[in-house]
């Protein structure tokens, strides 16, 4: 795993909010040597599922959310780390809606997801992204269809299908 970020000082004024050039160099930096599971860079993910909240009308908290939605789950970063960045509220709970637990039933995450303002366009476009049929095409037989399956429920949950 990567080294984490350095956590905002607690002494003084707050610190102004990240950027978005900065969320993306953080969640790049978090995600360095890591691939999807067609063996490409994880960071394609992330900018893909950046670009689509920006061409679905998401907002800056949205984009930043969407650079950082797999990196608490994945480990990258950590949810200490999450909590003392210099974040909006609405884009930590967008981050932490789309982590998901260990164990938790899709109903659960879908609901967390719906409950949590600003995070379902987020995972719409996390899940248009990961069922892309030109990134499914490289995967085997197997995997190509249990992600497909996993995808189309998802989006029944959060009642796209």
């Amino acid at each position: 795993m990567p080294p984490t970020p350095p956590l905002p000082h607690d002494s003084g004024p707050p610190a102004p909010p990240l950027s978005l050039a900065e969320v993306e160099a953080t969640a790049r930096a978090a995600h360095a040597g890591q691939t999807d599971k067609a063996g490409r860079p994880y960071a394609e993910h992330l900018r893909a599922v950046a670009e689509g909240v920006r061409r679905r009308g998401g907002d800056d908290e949205q984009i930043a959310a969407a650079w950082l939605h797999d990196a608490v789950e994945d480990e990258a970063l950590t949810e200490g780390w999450l909590a003392e960045a210099s974040l909006s509220r609405r884009t930590k709970d967008i981050v932490l809606a789309l982590t998901k637990r260990a164990g938790e039933p899709p109903e659960a995450y879908a609901a967390r997801i719906l409950a949590t303002p600003g995070a379902r366009l987020v995972k719409e476009a996390d899940l248009a992204h990961n069922a892309d049929p030109a990134r499914l095409a490289v995967l085997d037989a197997a995997t190509r269809t249990r992600l497909t399956e996993k995808y189309t429920r998802m989006r029944a949950l959060l009642g796209q299908g």
